[in-house]
């Protein structure tokens, strides 16, 4: 199974450019820090920036978060980097003359819709300023 990191690369993008704000903001830079390629972050870039969570302007390195990073949470960057997928999906090709391929389907949809939701509210009540400042204090620590 493929994981998908760009919920994750979307987190790191959005702390880089709160925590680095009079650093190097380059898509190299952010890359660097995330090992990747530019590409990729320029794209996650582009869809933060749809959402209206990250600010950028045309030949100007200079990104800047649209807003305050407590009014940003993580179902935020989730929606604005996955849009409509789904966290856990259903094998839609089953045996439906087999009992469990059947009804399989229905049932696990079922329960993924609750996960799904679940999963949202907690999302919903993680700012991504607590995610910073919970980078930060583990950074101090470990600088010790």
């Amino acid at each position: 199974m493929k994981y998908s990191h760009k919920l994750s690369d979307g987190v790191h993008i959005l702390a880089y450019v709160s925590i680095y704000q009079d650093g190097d903001l380059s898509s190299a830079a952010i890359a660097n820090s995330i090992e990747s390629n530019p590409s990729l972050v320029r794209r996650l870039m582009a869809a933060l920036v749809k959402a209206g969570l990250l600010e950028t302007h045309p030949g100007v390195v200079a990104p800047r978060l649209a807003r305050p990073a407590a009014d940003i949470s993580l179902l935020d960057v989730y929606r604005a980097i996955e849009g409509n997928q789904r966290l856990l999906h259903v094998d839609d090709k089953t045996n439906p003359r087999c009992i469990v391929g059947g009804n399989i389907q229905d049932t696990l949809n079922g329960i993924y819709d609750d996960v799904q939701r679940q999963a949202e509210s907690t999302m919903a009540g993680v700012s991504l300023q607590q995610v910073i400042d919970d980078i930060l204090v583990r950074e101090s620590a470990r600088s010790r």
